[in-house]
């Protein structure tokens, strides 16, 4: 037998009632939090004002490098057509999940903050456009340490003193932290993509463009930095040898006509052509071999060197992210509206309680 407990029903019925005597407290209190979601719309409708937009800048770009190519690649590429991951050749330096890494490391920033940029027809870094939008300067004329500092394009870096080195600090940590966003976004394909943000429309895209810039420049020079120099060591021998041919050449001549009609009794003196004529032997079979060899360097370096090709570059004007006025007004009400029943119940709990 299903008997309803009384202990049950008396406790429904006494949350019901203090369900309704806490509706009508609050209704009775209606102009209160009725003027507290007016005040809320008008603080998100003010900060809607105040709030400047971010704008974002999108750049993305394909990295092709032969050398990582070749039966491997085409052996993956066929096992993750059938839906197997294999992994890959991501143990490289500069693979291309870890050069999503090199876009976001200080050195690259730094350098990237140290770029030209033409601003109302006058030349200036990107460190200088970032403090004059953060209007830094207004905070440092108080500071006679910081009233005369400043970035200028293409400055040595290793000149710097301890202070501006503290403040390209502060403005690496400002950017990495959130204005920067760099992703893969399949591991499969090599497409990268870097996303800026930044309050100035025209930092957003000059920074993001002339970043990409950066660390092309150092991923190319660096991975192809071996081939090269080993293509420049073969072109000095091979001119250093075709020098010494040249003038092994000049010798035979010079020696054949020092024994013009030379006395047959004489062959002693056809020494000195005979030597140089090994030498001319000896010279050109190098030298034939060391053109060969820069030859083939020549086409290991251009497969040793990547291609970074440029997708998608950031065009004005940039996609904007603002708070809008209807989003603020909404926002602020319901925020503030939820805050003064919460006060009212908080309100009336502690004043019955004590």
């Amino acid at each position: 037998m299903n008997e309803q407990n009384p202990n049950d029903e008396i406790s429904l019925k006494e949350l019901i009632e203090k369900g309704k005597e806490w509706f009508d407290y609050l209704l009775s209190q209606w102009k209160i939090i009725a003027l507290a979601g007016i005040i809320g719309a008008a603080l998100g409708l003010t900060y809607s004002f105040i709030k400047k937009p971010i704008y974002t800048a999108t750049l993305s770009f394909a990295l092709e490098d032969e050398k990582s190519g070749g039966g491997l690649g085409g052996a993956l590429g066929l096992a993750s057509s059938f839906g197997l991951d294999l992994g890959g050749s991501g143990g490289g330096a500069f693979s291309a999940s870890n050069l999503t890494e090199l876009f976001k490391s200080r050195s690259m920033v730094e350098k990237t903050l140290l770029s030209p940029v033409v601003i109302d027809g006058k030349s200036m870094s990107l460190a200088e456009m970032y403090i004059q939008n953060k209007e830094w300067r207004d905070n440092w004329k108080e500071k006679s340490a910081l009233t005369k500092l400043e970035f200028l394009p293409n400055a040595n870096r290793q000149q710097f003193t301890r202070v501006q080195d503290s403040i390209l600090g502060e403005i690496y940590k400002d950017l990495s932290k959130s204005a920067l966003a760099v992703a893969q976004k399949d591991k499969k394909i090599s497409i990268i993509s870097i996303d800026v943000s930044s309050q100035n429309e025209l930092f957003a895209k000059y920074f993001c463009e002339a970043l990409v810039n950066e660390v092309s420049d150092f991923y190319v020079e660096t991975k192809s930095k071996k081939a090269k120099e080993n293509m420049l060591i073969l072109e000095r021998q091979t001119d250093s040898i075709r020098r010494e041919l040249n003038g092994a050449i000049t010798g035979v001549a010079v020696a054949n006509d020092n024994t013009f009609n030379l006395n047959p009794a004489l062959n002693v003196r056809r020494a000195p052509s005979a030597r140089r004529q090994v030498d001319v032997q000896a010279n050109t079979a190098i030298l034939t071999e060391l053109v060969k060899q820069s030859e083939l360097a020549k086409v290991t370096l251009r497969k040793e060197t990547p291609l970074i090709q440029v997708i998608d570059r950031p065009i004005l004007p940039l996609e904007k992210d603002a708070f809008g006025k209807t989003k603020g007004i909404i926002f602020g009400g319901v925020l503030i509206f939820f805050l003064a029943i919460l006060f009212l119940i908080l309100k009336r709990f502690f004043l019955n309680l004590f």
